[in-house]
């Protein structure tokens, strides 16, 4: 199979990650942090480790990230932790379900919500950003790739208005974190949500919120975390305060392996890699005829997530008949993201022929999709 539904989850994995789920499933599954033997021990040592890489990967102090179960799960722990009645958010209108869902829930229960047009081409304009501030404004709240168009959001210059206001900023790395570089002290952003199975090459039921330091939430969960059980209440501070529970010791262990080839890989040749496949894929997009191309042309504001209509033919369609005909895997509908079809105008069809690229994506693969497209399209 020709694997391009990448934005929804990575694969193949380096083989690294595959190895390492299974040794430690297999020989260390002791309970991390509750028990005292070398196999608690051991699962223990695997999930700090990673947590170190990841560190180093952001550029944040390990203690600074707690581990979640996607990133879905981080958003939800950082928008209903922080976030109480009459505080008001401002956000854009491309965002997944992964916040527009929880802010639609928070809204109901008291706060208020600004959602600016964000353009497809361009991303969210920073000073429309600053202009939907209020007196109430407690967090700005903004994906930094658009998971329909690729389009990037300038989440630098946001955090810098967010600084200078004093107001709270979370991005979404859904579609960046692996894939592009992220220096989170240089950019000052105050929390930050990645998945672990997307460009980190972890497994799925992994991923993480940077939470900076000084900045306490409410957990999202209360229980057991291995630390202070004569208290009844929570951990005062991350990230026993938030990791309530048995961690996913194997999947962690393996996402490490993951980050672990990212850095050695070195992220701006990743990124510079998957910009040139990007590149390739739209030029050849661009020659098909009666194909419909979304979101930024080839350069800074594109990143390698690309959707295309056919004309004639039902995006669900498309992709069945790639799949079918051609192997070739790739994702039509919504992507969980109706505000951004609302934005592109194509929500009333049923959405998009999606195409993502990967860290694994090579260049026969993109070829081998420009040519199926080709021979739909006659």
């Amino acid at each position: 199979m020709i694997y391009l539904d990448n934005a929804a989850t990575s694969w193949p994995k380096p083989g690294d990650v595959y190895e390492t789920a299974d040794r430690v499933f297999r020989e260390f599954s002791g309970n991390p942090g509750r028990s005292g033997h070398r196999l608690s021990l051991a699962a223990g040592r695997y999930i700090e480790e990673t947590r170190g890489l990841l560190g180093r990967l952001f550029n944040v102090p390990p203690e600074t990230l707690c581990f979640t179960l996607n990133a879905t799960d981080a958003l939800n722990l950082a928008l209903k932790g922080l976030l109480k009645p009459g505080d008001h958010v401002v956000t854009g209108s491309m965002e997944h379900n992964a916040v527009a869902r929880p802010l639609e829930a928070l809204r109901q229960r008291g706060i208020s919500c600004a959602k600016i047009p964000v353009s497809p081409i361009d991303g969210a304009d920073p000073e429309e950003v600053r202009a939907a501030l209020t007196r109430r404004t407690r967090l700005v709240v903004f994906s930094h790739v658009s998971n329909v168009t690729g389009t990037e959001n300038p989440i630098a210059e946001i955090s810098r208005i967010c600084r200078e206001e004093g107001v709270l900023f979370l991005v979404d790395a859904a579609q960046s974190a692996g894939s592009l570089p992220l220096d989170l002290q240089a950019l000052g952003v105050d929390l930050l949500a990645f998945p672990g199975h997307k460009g980190l090459l972890g497994p799925q039921g992994t991923g993480g919120l940077y939470i900076r330091p000084g900045l306490i939430l409410q957990p999202l969960r209360e229980g057991g975390a291995g630390s202070r059980s004569e208290d009844l209440n929570p951990p005062p501070a991350g990230p026993d305060r938030y990791e309530s529970g048995t961690q996913n010791t194997a999947g962690l262990a393996a996402l490490g392996e993951g980050v672990r080839w990212l850095l050695a890989q070195g992220l701006e040749v990743v990124a510079r890699r998957e910009a040139l496949l990007a590149s390739r894929l739209l030029e050849g997009l661009e020659g098909i005829p009666g194909l419909t191309l979304y979101g930024p042309p080839a350069g800074e504001r594109r990143r390698g997530v690309v959707s295309i209509n056919l004309e004639g033919m039902d995006c669900a369609q498309g992709g069945i008949i790639l799949d079918n005909a051609f192997d070739i895997a790739v994702r039509s509908g919504l992507h969980c993201a109706p505000d951004a079809h609302r934005t592109l105008g194509t929500l009333a069809v049923g959405g998009t022929l999606r195409i993502s690229l990967g860290s694994l994506t090579t260049e026969a693969d993109i070829d081998a999709c420009l040519d199926a497209l080709s021979r739909l399209s006659r």
